[in-house]
């Protein structure tokens, strides 16, 4: 029984399944898999319970980005911006927890309604999330080797991640341009053209004071990724059994919507956020060193 689930397990591993079509274009000669992917303790890890999202957590998971964001837009439109700026931050957190669930069809929704939200989110935090997506699935195939671009920040020390920042979404958004099919690239085009679209009607229309504070959080939100969502989880990690880092404080992985707990995202993708935390305890058991480098 346990050989099997290591045979099915590894299979998932090395196909990454969600990977298709566009996604798996112009992929470079991948380097060795990190050692990580071969420990046997793994075998031990029970995870396909855990990938099925419950009806209750298909409607939730969209939810928690939707009351940011009302939260947000609500006392900027009262002139708090210190305060909506705190919620803009949680907006931008959650609302990455939703799109990184739907770049792994780990939403409970059907695959044409998983691109209808990459779209939305697209709109409402700027950019193209396909073209996020096409970047994000090569990193979890490449893994941190040659040619993982959103991974690249790792590597850096912290201050040059910062200033690294505003230059991510224009590399991440130029090879899903340069890599993706004909169809990823229209796809990423007609997301990019309705955020300038929007970004236009916001200052050169409408005059609205609340949706040009939040066109600018959003902004400077794509500015930060690299760093908050790059860096803080692979720095001083490397290719063994130290591919990522994790959070051990139940308090921290509330408050940070368990977007933290990565080592065991990388290790089992096709689980959704949700359900990391039971992940995280039944890796602990087996194989607790693997979960030794802590983001904060």
């Amino acid at each position: 029984m346990a050989q099997r689930a290591w045979r099915e397990w590894t299979a998932d591993r090395q196909c990454l399944p969600e990977m298709s079509g566009s996604l798996t274009s112009h992929l470079p000669n991948p380097e060795p898999r990190p050692a990580i992917f071969h420990d046997p303790r793994l075998k031990f890890v029970e995870w396909r319970d855990l990938v099925p999202v419950r009806r209750l957590e298909v409607f939730a998971e969209p939810l928690l980005p939707a009351a940011w964001l009302a939260a947000s837009l609500l006392t900027a439109g009262f002139g708090y911006y210190v305060v909506a700026l705190g919620f803009s931050f949680f907006f931008f957190l959650t609302g990455l927890r939703l799109v990184h669930n739907a770049f792994h069809t780990a939403l409970g929704l059907s695959r044409r309604t998983t691109n209808i939200v990459l779209w939305i989110m697209s709109f409402v935090m700027l950019g193209s999330m396909h073209a996020v997506q096409f970047n994000h699935l090569r990193h979890h195939k490449l893994n941190l080797g040659e040619g993982d671009v959103e991974g690249r920040s790792a590597e850096m020390p912290a201050w040059q991640a910062l200033l690294f920042g505003p230059f991510f979404p224009v590399l991440l958004h130029i090879t899903a341009f340069r890599y993706g099919n004909r169809k990823l690239r229209m796809t990423v085009l007609g997301e990019l053209l309705l955020s300038l679209a929007w970004i236009a009607v916001v200052f050169g229309v409408l005059h609205s004071r609340v949706l040009q504070y939040h066109v600018s959080a959003m902004l400077a939100g794509q500015c930060m990724t690299a760093f908050f969502a790059v860096w803080t989880v692979h720095h001083h990690c490397d290719r063994t059994h130290h591919l990522a880092r994790t959070l051990h404080h139940r308090i921290k992985n509330r408050i940070t919507f368990n977007m933290f707990l990565h080592i065991e995202h990388h290790l089992f993708p096709r689980v959704p956020t949700c359900h990391l935390p039971e992940l995280s305890r039944r890796i602990d058991r087996v194989a607790p060193d693997l979960r030794s480098k802590v983001v904060f």
